[in-house]
């Protein structure tokens, strides 16, 4: 049986070429998921990536933030291979290839961000690991979601299937790519913007709010209270 982590192994080296045709809001998306981040441009703070894959929203945080401390975590060791090569000779950047929504989270962070992994956990998990982000974030700590989420009806999500599928393509989309993303897919367990913001913020963070949302793709972020 095919696990998230071979899923995602298997197109370690295409992943990143690939982003712009099959994340059709690319810039606008990654863009807001960075200012969500309230640091000075030469603050030195420690930041966890969760489902960090090949470094990508790790790399646009270094290049904002260059005294950043990174720490990238991911269940596909091929993906964090990508990673090491982006970061090579790096010594402020630590990869650790293990299953976040199982093990503990590895430390104690001023933000912990992510981008189009969670949504692999059922609700039950993103809620688990809500609270557990909370308690890894330092007072005054910031997390930031850039993910993929659910239509609230069945008719919406069929839509943002078809508009998403049609974006894919006008945007260069290979039919394989597009066929292996929609298999990647199967893993998908995704969830409303509205639900998520609630349960941030029964799990205790404040200033939850969403900056960018565009069909299935949105980013949203809550502070852990000081």
């Amino acid at each position: 049986m095919t696990t998230v982590a071979a899923a995602f192994s298997a197109v370690a080296r295409d992943y990143d070429a690939q982003r712009r045709q099959l994340v059709p809001c690319f810039d606008v998306f990654y863009g807001a998921a960075l200012a969500a981040l309230p640091f000075p441009h030469n603050a030195a703070f420690d930041l966890l990536d969760l489902g960090a894959g090949t470094g990508l929203l790790a790399a646009m945080v270094s290049a904002t933030w260059p005294r950043a401390r990174l720490t990238l975590v991911d269940v596909s060791a091929d993906m964090l291979d990508q990673a090491r090569t982006r970061f090579a000779g790096r010594d402020d950047v630590a990869f650790i290839a293990a299953d976040y929504g199982r093990v503990p989270l590895p430390g104690r962070f001023d933000a912990i961000v992510s981008a189009l992994s969670i949504h692999h956990l059922d609700d039950t998990g993103k809620r688990a690991l809500y609270a557990r982000i909370l308690a890894a974030l330092r007072p005054g700590g910031v997390f930031v979601n850039a993910e993929q989420v659910r239509g609230v009806t069945e008719a919406e999500e069929a839509r943002y299937e078809d508009e998403w599928r049609a974006e894919a393509r006008a945007l260069g989309a290979t039919e394989p790519a597009l066929a292996a993303a929609i298999g990647r897919m199967k893993f998908d367990l995704t969830t409303p913007l509205a639900d998520q913001m609630q349960w941030l913020r029964a799990a205790g963070f404040a200033e939850v709010r969403s900056p960018f949302a565009d069909r299935r793709f949105a980013v949203y972020a809550g502070r852990r209270p000081i």
